[in-house]
């Protein structure tokens, strides 16, 4: 089903697919998955660029002109129509919530909703659309995916582009979180240099463990996932925003419930799956978390998931037993290492030096073995680069894959 629209500036085009549950087993189970084809009026014959959205459980941004958001679309349209895919399980495709059936059949459906999955669907909509073979913008997880696209569909891509996404090829999600620790560490001792006053409006604010807006109650643990703000450009002054509130202020439980999962609680059942190329990953963040924390209170967390969340946070209780099958199970490869040493797809990223989130070692390192891949490492930006600054960071990576830099 597609849907024409108009906005203005803008020429949108809805598209809803049915495609199978497990791309091995056509004849399955189906889900919708949708996206929403973007041009300008000019310029509705244009080639396509597929931008895949972080996360994972995240959909695509809803695009508008005048003024153009996200950032990046005024430049992305000068060259191309934009297909803004929402990846399975996220915005108008079928929703992962309250999944029926046993934690077992819970957790064998969430096993198909990583990135090998979503290359898949992307596959199914270009030939959907009978589009040649596309540029893909991929930003954080959405490169993770791209990257396994460069990995199983090869012959489908024009150019990649990453931003802030080169993941590890076969290192063990337990480095990841050891690294992402370290980085977390680090900008905590940063951001109470810059804020001293807040330590004691965050221990004031957990010794009073008011209820948050969603009606869980604010823990220690969970007031240091404030910490995930660390890694955005505007992040300690995010930060200090919440902090600076009375802690039994309705604003305050509003800001500090929405950094939880009750709008994309696939994000927290698959995180550590999505950096998972191979193997069991043990609720790794939990198992590696530093001796720091048990000594210092006021120490920030990251973008780390552990098992407690399935108990503290109301929107994930549902699924506490499907997760702890999801992090025992052993994960299948997500990265051909001999195909992407063999690439011949232009493709460029851009590395940020201190991203918080994504290991700028791990990226270069993935960077060297992908043949071709053109670097581009950068300290500018924070792993938001695109959203703040998209229109010359895409103009950079096309350079980049075409040559022109």
């Amino acid at each position: 089903m597609s849907v024409l629209r108009r906005l203005p500036g803008l020429v949108t085009v809805e598209h809803e697919l049915t495609v199978p549950l497990d791309h091995a087993d056509p004849a399955g189970e189906r889900i919708t998955v949708f996206a929403r084809e973007v041009a300008d009026p000019d310029g509705r014959d244009r080639p396509f660029l597929v931008y895949l959205q972080g996360g994972p459980g995240f959909e695509a941004p809803r695009p508008t002109r005048l003024p153009g958001s996200p950032g990046w679309l005024d430049r992305a349209l000068t060259d191309f129509r934009v297909l803004m895919l929402d990846q399975r399980g996220t915005g108008r495709s079928t929703p992962v919530g309250v999944l029926p059936g046993t934690p077992a059949e819970q957790a064998r459906y969430l096993t198909h909703f990583r990135a090998d999955a979503i290359v898949g669907d992307a596959e199914a909509f270009r030939a959907h659309l009978g589009s040649p073979p596309w540029t893909v913008l991929g930003q954080s997880f959405g490169g993770f995916t791209l990257l396994a696209y460069l990995s199983r569909a090869p012959h489908g891509l024009r150019e990649a582009l990453f931003t802030g996404g080169l993941p590890p090829i076969g290192r063990h999600v337990d480095e990841v979180y050891r690294a992402t620790y370290a980085r977390v560490l680090e900008r905590t001792r940063r951001y109470w240099a810059r804020y001293p006053d807040d330590r004691d409006r965050f221990l004031a604010a957990v010794a009073l463990a008011p209820r948050l807006a969603g009606g869980d109650r604010l823990s220690l643990a969970r007031l240091r996932q404030l910490g995930d703000l660390l890694g955005r450009s505007d992040g300690p002054e995010a930060v200090h925003a919440i902090l600076e509130l009375p802690p039994d202020s309705p604003a305050f439980a509003h800001d500090v419930d929405a950094i939880g999962f009750s709008r994309n609680p696939l994000y927290a059942v698959l995180h550590e799956a999505s950096w998972a190329d191979g193997g069991v990953t043990g609720w790794s963040a939990q198992r590696v978390m530093p001796p720091e924390y048990a000594d210092d209170p006021a120490l920030f967390t990251g973008e780390h998931v552990h098992p407690w969340m399935f108990d503290e946070f109301g929107a994930l209780t549902p699924l506490r037993g499907a997760a702890e099958i999801l992090a025992a199970h052993e994960w299948p490869r997500l990265y051909d290492a001999a195909v992407l040493a063999g690439n011949d797809v232009p493709a460029a990223a851009a590395i940020y030096t201190d991203d918080l989130y994504v290991e700028r070692a791990f990226s270069e390192e993935t960077a060297a073995r992908v043949r071709g891949l053109r670097p581009w490492i950068t300290s500018e930006y924070e792993h938001n680069g695109l959203r703040v600054d998209g229109a010359r960071i895409l103009d950079h990576l096309l350079d980049l894959a075409r040559g022109r830099r």
